[in-house]
């Protein structure tokens, strides 16, 4: 059991997006984005919530948690960053690109910093290959990057 408490605005504002999915059990990955979106990430009593709403078990909406990559039940940083690790990406560096951001950051994949400025993962294909290595800082696309770039990138965000 976790320790965490929800505020009562995030039960009030999870509890609407269950209602205005109707409650239905079909509904639940919208209905995970969106409380994910609201929250930024999908902690055990947020979940419970959902289940409790949806009248379905908790290990269902855990199974769907846990299942999609694009989810996530821990925090992530305020600047969340994502190294494709796919074909062209990898054969193009970003396996070195990700060294470079663990040891900069000083933190390891899944991870986020003390400060919560920076969260790392990893992912399979952001769709552009062309620009191969490609780094994702939220929702903003760095393509062709080279591990001399990161601390260059991360002062801008910073």
């Amino acid at each position: 059991m976790s320790d965490i408490k929800l505020a009562c605005d995030v039960v009030e504002q999870v509890r609407a997006i269950c209602d205005k999915h109707g409650n239905q059990p079909g509904e639940l990955i919208n209905i995970l984005h969106e409380a994910q979106h609201l929250h930024g990430y999908l902690p055990e009593e947020m979940q419970r919530l959902i289940a409790a709403k949806l009248n379905v078990p908790v290990s269902r909406v855990y199974g769907v948690v846990t299942f999609y990559t694009f989810f996530t039940m821990t925090p992530k940083g305020k600047h969340p960053i994502s190294v494709c690790m796919g074909t062209a990406c990898y054969v193009r560096g970003s396996e070195k690109l990700l060294e470079e951001f663990k040891r900069v950051l000083g933190i390891e994949v899944g991870e986020t910093t003390p400060d919560g400025k920076f969260s790392l993962d990893c992912l399979r294909c952001v769709g552009a290959c062309g620009l191969a290595p490609v780094v994702m800082i939220g929702e903003k696309v760095y393509g062709r990057l080279q591990a001399v770039d990161v601390k260059k990138v991360l002062e801008e965000l910073e």
